[in-house]
Protein backbone atom coordinates (compact mmCIF):
# COMPACT_ATOMS: atom_id res chain seq x y z
CA UNK A 1 0.00 0.00 0.00
CA UNK A 2 1.45 3.36 -1.06
CA UNK A 3 1.97 5.87 1.73
CA UNK A 4 1.24 9.56 1.09
CA UNK A 5 2.01 12.65 3.16
CA UNK A 6 -0.32 15.66 2.85
CA UNK A 7 1.08 18.95 4.18
CA UNK A 8 -1.91 21.30 4.34
CA UNK A 9 -2.85 23.87 6.99
CA UNK A 10 -6.56 24.03 6.07
CA UNK A 11 -7.87 21.02 7.96
CA UNK A 12 -11.11 20.74 5.98
CA UNK A 13 -9.17 20.49 2.70
CA UNK A 14 -6.65 18.06 4.17
CA UNK A 15 -9.44 15.84 5.53
CA UNK A 16 -11.23 15.83 2.16
CA UNK A 17 -8.05 14.90 0.29
CA UNK A 18 -7.26 12.25 2.89
CA UNK A 19 -10.74 10.70 2.66
CA UNK A 20 -10.65 10.42 -1.14
CA UNK A 21 -7.14 8.98 -1.16
CA UNK A 22 -7.93 6.44 1.56
CA UNK A 23 -11.06 5.37 -0.33
CA UNK A 24 -8.73 4.72 -3.28
CA UNK A 25 -6.58 2.41 -1.18
CA UNK A 26 -3.76 4.70 -0.06
CA UNK A 27 -2.31 5.09 3.42
CA UNK A 28 -2.33 8.80 4.26
CA UNK A 29 -0.75 10.98 6.93
CA UNK A 30 -1.44 14.69 7.39
CA UNK A 31 0.72 17.52 8.75
CA UNK A 32 -0.98 20.87 9.34
CA UNK A 33 2.11 23.08 9.48
CA UNK A 34 5.26 23.39 7.45
CA UNK A 35 7.84 22.40 10.06
CA UNK A 36 5.97 19.24 11.05
CA UNK A 37 5.55 18.36 7.39
CA UNK A 38 9.23 18.90 6.65
CA UNK A 39 10.32 16.82 9.64
CA UNK A 40 8.02 13.96 8.63
CA UNK A 41 9.04 14.13 4.98
CA UNK A 42 12.74 13.83 5.77
CA UNK A 43 12.50 11.34 8.63
CA UNK A 44 9.94 8.88 7.27
CA UNK A 45 9.47 6.92 4.06
CA UNK A 46 6.61 8.10 1.87
CA UNK A 47 5.76 7.21 -1.72
CA UNK A 48 4.39 10.66 -2.64
CA UNK A 49 4.06 14.14 -1.13
CA UNK A 50 1.19 16.61 -1.56
CA UNK A 51 2.42 20.05 -0.48
CA UNK A 52 0.36 23.19 0.00
CA UNK A 53 2.27 26.30 -1.04
CA UNK A 54 1.27 28.69 1.74
CA UNK A 55 1.96 27.13 5.12
CA UNK A 56 2.65 28.49 8.61
CA UNK A 57 6.32 28.22 9.55
CA UNK A 58 8.05 26.62 6.58
CA UNK A 59 6.38 27.14 3.20
CA UNK A 60 5.85 24.55 0.46
CA UNK A 61 8.72 25.89 -1.65
CA UNK A 62 11.24 25.26 1.12
CA UNK A 63 9.82 21.80 1.88
CA UNK A 64 10.02 20.87 -1.81
CA UNK A 65 13.61 22.11 -2.01
CA UNK A 66 14.67 20.16 1.09
CA UNK A 67 12.99 16.95 -0.08
CA UNK A 68 14.66 17.17 -3.49
CA UNK A 69 18.07 17.47 -1.85
CA UNK A 70 17.59 13.95 -0.45
CA UNK A 71 14.83 12.12 -2.33
CA UNK A 72 13.35 11.60 -5.81
CA UNK A 73 9.90 10.81 -4.40
CA UNK A 74 7.07 12.37 -6.50
CA UNK A 75 5.84 15.76 -5.27
CA UNK A 76 2.51 17.38 -6.13
CA UNK A 77 2.30 21.04 -5.13
CA UNK A 78 -1.13 22.62 -4.59
CA UNK A 79 -2.03 26.26 -4.12
CA UNK A 80 -4.87 28.78 -4.39
CA UNK A 81 -2.36 31.09 -6.11
CA UNK A 82 -2.87 31.11 -9.87
CA UNK A 83 0.24 33.12 -10.78
CA UNK A 84 2.47 31.39 -13.32
CA UNK A 85 5.55 32.56 -11.42
CA UNK A 86 4.60 30.37 -8.45
CA UNK A 87 4.04 27.37 -10.71
CA UNK A 88 7.36 27.99 -12.45
CA UNK A 89 9.18 28.33 -9.14
CA UNK A 90 7.60 25.17 -7.73
CA UNK A 91 8.42 23.09 -10.79
CA UNK A 92 11.88 24.61 -10.90
CA UNK A 93 12.53 23.41 -7.36
CA UNK A 94 11.69 19.86 -8.39
CA UNK A 95 7.93 19.46 -7.96
CA UNK A 96 6.50 16.94 -10.42
CA UNK A 97 3.10 18.59 -10.70
CA UNK A 98 1.26 21.77 -9.68
CA UNK A 99 -2.50 21.94 -9.07
CA UNK A 100 -4.43 25.16 -8.55
CA UNK A 101 -7.25 25.25 -5.96
CA UNK A 102 -10.08 24.61 -6.19
CA UNK A 103 -9.72 21.25 -7.90
CA UNK A 104 -11.81 18.11 -7.77
CA UNK A 105 -10.61 15.45 -5.33
CA UNK A 106 -11.08 12.87 -8.10
CA UNK A 107 -8.57 14.75 -10.28
CA UNK A 108 -6.08 14.75 -7.39
CA UNK A 109 -6.51 10.99 -6.99
CA UNK A 110 -6.00 10.50 -10.75
CA UNK A 111 -2.78 12.51 -10.71
CA UNK A 112 -1.52 10.70 -7.62
CA UNK A 113 -2.10 7.34 -9.30
CA UNK A 114 -0.38 8.47 -12.49
CA UNK A 115 2.74 9.75 -10.70
CA UNK A 116 2.99 6.67 -8.48
CA UNK A 117 2.55 4.27 -11.39
CA UNK A 118 5.31 5.91 -13.39
CA UNK A 119 7.68 6.16 -10.43
CA UNK A 120 7.12 2.51 -9.48
CA UNK A 121 7.87 1.41 -13.04
CA UNK A 122 11.10 3.37 -12.99
CA UNK A 123 12.44 2.11 -9.67
CA UNK A 124 11.16 -1.41 -10.27
CA UNK A 125 12.95 -1.86 -13.56
CA UNK A 126 15.36 -4.79 -13.54
CA UNK A 127 17.73 -4.20 -16.42
CA UNK A 128 20.85 -6.35 -16.22
CA UNK A 129 23.05 -4.16 -18.38
CA UNK A 130 23.10 -0.39 -18.14
CA UNK A 131 21.71 1.31 -21.23
CA UNK A 132 23.64 4.45 -22.12
CA UNK A 133 22.87 7.19 -24.64
CA UNK A 134 25.90 9.24 -25.77
CA UNK A 135 25.54 12.25 -28.09
CA UNK A 136 28.19 14.97 -28.58
CA UNK A 137 29.48 15.14 -25.02
CA UNK A 138 26.14 14.29 -23.43
CA UNK A 139 26.03 10.92 -21.66
CA UNK A 140 22.80 9.53 -20.21
CA UNK A 141 22.88 6.31 -18.19
CA UNK A 142 19.20 5.37 -18.43
CA UNK A 143 19.56 2.51 -15.95
CA UNK A 144 21.46 4.30 -13.20
CA UNK A 145 19.53 7.51 -14.03
CA UNK A 146 22.69 9.63 -14.21
CA UNK A 147 23.67 12.37 -16.66
CA UNK A 148 27.07 13.82 -17.61
CA UNK A 149 27.89 16.74 -19.88
CA UNK A 150 31.50 16.82 -21.06
CA UNK A 151 32.46 14.53 -18.18
CA UNK A 152 30.74 16.60 -15.47
CA UNK A 153 27.82 14.91 -13.75
CA UNK A 154 24.61 16.93 -13.47
CA UNK A 155 21.75 16.44 -11.03
CA UNK A 156 18.26 15.96 -12.49
CA UNK A 157 14.82 15.65 -10.92
CA UNK A 158 12.77 12.59 -11.85
CA UNK A 159 10.68 14.34 -14.50
CA UNK A 160 13.64 16.29 -15.94
CA UNK A 161 15.49 13.02 -16.43
CA UNK A 162 12.45 11.29 -17.93
CA UNK A 163 11.87 14.12 -20.38
CA UNK A 164 15.52 14.34 -21.44
CA UNK A 165 15.79 10.57 -21.87
CA UNK A 166 12.60 10.37 -23.91
CA UNK A 167 13.67 13.14 -26.29
CA UNK A 168 17.23 11.80 -26.62
CA UNK A 169 15.83 8.34 -27.26
CA UNK A 170 13.76 9.67 -30.17
CA UNK A 171 16.16 12.04 -31.94
CA UNK A 172 14.97 14.30 -34.78
CA UNK A 173 11.32 13.61 -33.94
CA UNK A 174 9.26 16.73 -33.25
CA UNK A 175 6.90 16.38 -30.28
CA UNK A 176 4.19 18.83 -29.26
CA UNK A 177 3.97 19.96 -25.65
CA UNK A 178 0.71 18.01 -25.28
CA UNK A 179 2.39 14.83 -26.52
CA UNK A 180 5.31 15.27 -24.13
CA UNK A 181 3.03 15.97 -21.17
CA UNK A 182 1.00 12.85 -21.90
CA UNK A 183 4.14 10.72 -22.34
CA UNK A 184 6.06 11.92 -19.27
CA UNK A 185 3.23 12.71 -16.85
CA UNK A 186 0.95 9.87 -17.98
CA UNK A 187 -2.10 12.10 -18.29
CA UNK A 188 -3.82 14.56 -20.57
CA UNK A 189 -2.40 18.07 -20.27
CA UNK A 190 -5.76 19.68 -19.43
CA UNK A 191 -4.30 22.94 -20.68
CA UNK A 192 -1.35 22.67 -18.28
CA UNK A 193 1.45 22.37 -20.84
CA UNK A 194 3.45 25.16 -19.15
CA UNK A 195 4.87 22.30 -17.07
CA UNK A 196 6.71 21.01 -20.14
CA UNK A 197 8.14 24.45 -20.95
CA UNK A 198 9.50 24.84 -17.41
CA UNK A 199 11.15 21.42 -17.47
CA UNK A 200 12.73 22.04 -20.89
CA UNK A 201 14.15 25.32 -19.56
CA UNK A 202 15.68 23.58 -16.51
CA UNK A 203 17.16 20.80 -18.66
CA UNK A 204 18.75 23.32 -21.04
CA UNK A 205 20.31 25.18 -18.12
CA UNK A 206 22.08 21.95 -17.18
CA UNK A 207 23.20 20.58 -20.56
CA UNK A 208 23.43 23.48 -23.00
CA UNK A 209 26.52 25.66 -23.38
CA UNK A 210 24.36 28.49 -24.72
CA UNK A 211 20.66 28.22 -23.80
CA UNK A 212 19.75 30.86 -26.39
CA UNK A 213 21.24 28.67 -29.12
CA UNK A 214 20.71 25.09 -27.92
CA UNK A 215 22.67 22.28 -29.54
CA UNK A 216 20.58 19.47 -28.07
CA UNK A 217 16.92 20.37 -27.52
CA UNK A 218 15.61 22.58 -30.30
CA UNK A 219 12.38 24.59 -30.17
CA UNK A 220 10.26 24.18 -33.28
CA UNK A 221 8.17 27.34 -33.06
CA UNK A 222 4.44 26.78 -33.17
CA UNK A 223 4.89 23.02 -32.85
CA UNK A 224 7.04 21.80 -29.97
CA UNK A 225 10.52 20.38 -29.37
CA UNK A 226 13.05 18.14 -31.11
CA UNK A 227 16.27 16.53 -29.91
CA UNK A 228 18.92 17.26 -32.54
CA UNK A 229 21.34 14.54 -33.64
Amino acid sequence: MSKILIVEDEESIADLEKDYLELSGFEVEVANDGQTGLDKALAENFDLFILDLMLPGVDGFEICKRIREEKNTPIIMVSAKKDDIDKIRGLGLGADDYMTKPFSPSELVARVKAHLARYERLIGSNIEENKVIEIRGLKIDTTARRVWINGEEKSFTTKEFDLLTFLAGHPNHVYTKDELFKEIWDMESIGDIATVTVHIKKIREKIEYDTSNPQYIETIWGVGYRFKM
